[in-house]
């Protein structure tokens, strides 16, 4: 059974790896991580604001005009949020890298150039295999438009990659109105992949504090489906590697994610609910699975359901849209 992947010009064992999490927060963890079976580890990420917090400019920012409307204090992170330093991150990745021998790849968090820049050439020189940025950015500003928010994700991925000589990966959000053109935009300027999707955490409401709570669930596997869809889209149509993340609970999720296109399929809240042990389970499923099913490799399984492949493209397309509706056999009269 040959399962190994090819991931942002990298030769993996398997494709399961294991996705930007605290689980990474540790040397000892990212040996255990190794371990258990991931073929690659993503760090946690490195906040933009964590590279910012020295800076005088910044804490005037958070400050200015918090006198007069203190309940705005909420919104912003205080400084001793931030546990660990762009410093302490990089002793990290650079033990990390000398420890294990699967690839470590570092994740930069942000919104601008600011900072990103020479970080990336420091997290090289930590050992780094490769970088994922994780541009974690809401454009709430009425005056933006798309296409400046597009641009904006261009010009930090063109920046990064004149910057290091190593592979860069850009982790989307499924919220562009052509997701497909802004894939094509990212690959032509040298993305070596694109991870579907992000998830952005959208807060809650405590009513009876009346504040604005910051929510974090772990994802289900019904999520799988909008990666699935571009996926399977996008597969044989750039020259980026894909990485899948979202809903990863089963090796179930690891062969859909495989079969629509992907090079690689990571997990987190799999690992957070179950323990890094688990790891090994969805390795040893999906190589069960394939032996059921009479595939000797991954590479011959990759992309078999995708549009490129299947006999009814249509299937990802509006028409199977109206299959859907007209198939529904609810009970109306309830």
């Amino acid at each position: 059974m040959d399962l190994r992947t090819t991931y942002m010009g990298m030769e993996l064992k398997h494709p399961i790896v294991a996705s930007a999490s605290p689980l990474s927060g540790t040397v000892a963890n990212i040996k255990r991580l190794e371990d258990a079976g991931a073929s690659a580890v993503i760090m946690f990420s490195l906040f933009e604001e964590q590279l910012q917090q020295e800076s005088a400019a910044l804490e005037y920012l958070m400050t200015a005009g918090t006198e007069s409307f203190a309940e705005s204090l909420n919104y912003f992170p205080r400084m001793s949020d931030y546990t660990v330093g762009p410093d302490s991150y990089l002793n990290l990745l650079r033990n990390a890298s000398e420890t294990v021998d699967i690839p470590v790849i570092g994740s930069l968090n942000g919104i601008t150039n600011t900072g990103w820049i020479d970080y990336a050439r420091s997290m090289q020189q930590a050992g780094a295999r490769g970088i994922e940025l994780n541009i974690y950015y809401i454009p709430a500003d009425l005056n933006i438009s798309g296409r400046e928010v597009e641009d904006r994700y261009i010009e930090i991925l063109k920046s990064v990659k004149a910057a290091v000589s190593l592979p860069v990966a850009v982790k989307l959000n499924p919220f562009f109105s052509a997701i497909g053109s802004m894939a094509k935009a990212l690959d032509d300027a040298g993305a070596d992949a694109l991870v579907f999707f992000n998830r952005f955490y959208q807060p809650d409401f405590d009513l009876n504090k009346m504040e604005v709570m910051p929510n974090l669930q772990l994802s289900t596997t019904e999520e799988i489906r909008l990666p699935l869809l571009w996926l399977a889209i996008l597969y044989g149509r750039l020259q980026a590697s894909l990485g899948a993340t979202r809903g990863v609970h089963s090796p179930v999720e690891v062969v859909k994610y495989l079969m629509a296109g992907a090079d690689v399929v990571m997990t987190t809240s799999a690992l957070l609910k179950n323990g890094i042990d688990y790891l090994s389970n969805l390795r040893d499923g999906l190589s069960t699975w394939m032996d059921m099913h009479n595939y000797v490799s991954v590479a011959q399984m990759k992309g078999s359901m995708s549009q490129h492949n299947v006999t009814d493209p249509t299937a990802f397309e509006r028409a199977n849209y109206i299959k859907i509706l007209e198939s529904y056999k609810g009970d109306y009269t309830a």
